[in-house]
This record gives structure tokens, sequence and C-alpha cells, in this order.
């Protein structure tokens, strides 16, 4: 796929967790600020991927009708109640389980994100499709200086992504058809179903989104319209130069 294929693509919107923000870090980061304040000792990264692994399938609870509407953040507290007390967290006043919380408000961007954002946004309309709700994706715009033109979320629509909703959402809201976005994200399913709701798809690596000893993501040649290495390397395959 070149660039001149993609020439009719007017907006870029990009997965959060993971593709923008490296959640891991960033969570890891707070619990283990919580451990040496309170003198409490865990696998902090085993909680952190403990946490993330349950939200897939909290989604799925109100995909499937088991939950009415949830927001992100009221997923992540229903999660964090349960991990405190299989990890055996005592003592922890509500205030600073609220404070853990919102670990998720205060993830720091990859390094090459703001960079490639803002090198984007001067050709491309450019902002978030993901399942967080706005609140939390405007403090993490705030907290890592994203410079995002529009903010899409799942909460507008009350669809969780993969559901075909979330996807059109962008399109519908900025006057545009399906083919003229592109879904720039991490996560091969994620892609798979922005493709099948018409939009074009951009896989960047994040070898380290699960940590040094984690297991990233690949995909294979040609699975997606482009396969770039970092943001950077999204804007030099999209823009040239």
């Amino acid at each position: 796929m070149t660039a001149r294929d993609l020439a009719g693509v007017k907006a870029l919107v990009f997965d959060v967790f993971g593709t923008v923000v490296d959640w891991r870090g960033g969570v890891v980061r707070d619990l283990a600020a919580l451990g040496r304040s309170r003198g409490l000792i865990a696998d902090w990264g085993q909680f952190a991927d403990d946490w993330r692994a349950s939200y897939p399938p909290a989604m799925d609870r109100v995909r499937k009708g088991e939950l009415p509407w949830t927001p992100v953040d009221a997923l992540h507290r229903m999660i964090l109640d349960g991990l405190v007390a299989k990890y055996g967290l005592k003592g922890l006043s509500d205030a600073e389980t609220d404070h853990l919380n919102r670990a998720w408000h205060r993830l720091d961007p990859w390094p090459d994100a703001v960079a490639g954002l803002t090198r984007l946004k001067r050709h491309f309309v450019i902002g978030t499709l993901s399942n967080g709700n706005v609140s939390l994706l405007v403090d993490l715009a705030k907290h890592g200086h994203l410079p995002w033109d529009v903010v899409f979320s799942a909460e507008l629509v009350r669809h969780y992504k993969p559901d075909r909703e979330a996807y059109l959402l962008p399109a519908a809201l900025l006057g545009l058809d399906p083919a003229a976005v592109m879904l720039v994200a991490a996560h091969p399913g994620d892609l798979e179903g922005a493709s099948r709701a018409g939009l074009r798809t951009a896989f960047v690596a994040r070898p380290l989104e699960f940590g040094a000893k984690g297991k990233p993501h690949q995909v294979a040649a040609g699975q997606f319209d482009l396969n770039a290495q970092d943001f950077n390397d999204l804007a030099h395959q999209l823009l040239g130069g």
C-alpha cells in the first residue's frame, strides 16, 4: 500500500491504551508508589497485567447486556476492588483506591507519540478512537500534551469496540465516508474490527507494551493498509520526507 493509494484519507483516529500511551509502565509506577508509601509488597507487574487482562471481559459483560452501560473508569474500579482483595492489600482507604484507579488518567505517551502526532496533525484531522471514557481521554491529553483535534470515545455511542457503531462514530461526526478515516492501533483485533466497518487501517508496533519480557503483537506483511514501527515512521509513510 502506498501513500497514493491512501490519498482519500482525511482523518486519523488512534487507539490509545498501548498505542499512544504506555499503560503498563504507568500503572506499575503508581502501584509501586502506593506500595512504598504503605509498606505493601506484591508483584506489581503481574497486578497491572491482571488488571488489563480483566478489562476486555468486563466490556463484554456490557456488550452482552449483563451490565448496563458502564464507563471504563467504573469498570476499572470494579476490577481493582477484586484485585485489592486477591492480592491482600489490606487497609487501603477509599481515597487511596480512587487515586490508584485514576492511574489510567496519568499514563505517559510513548517517546515518539507527541512528535509523530504533531507532524501528522499538519495534514490530517487527528483524534482518539478509544473505549476510554471522555474524561479519561481528556486527562491523558492534558497530562501527556497530546495534540488531538478531537476526542472520540465509545462512551459517545455506548458501544465498546469492536462493535461497528464505535468505528463508524468518527466518520459520522466529521461528515466523512468511513474509507476517509484510518484507525491507527497496536492491536490486530481492533484493526480487524475497523476494517470490517470500512475504515482504512495502520498497525504500529509497540514492542514494550507488555513490558520487557512480554510478547508484543505482530502482524503479517500486507495484513493492514500500513505497518509502521512508530508514529514517526507512520508519518514518513503517509507524508514522505
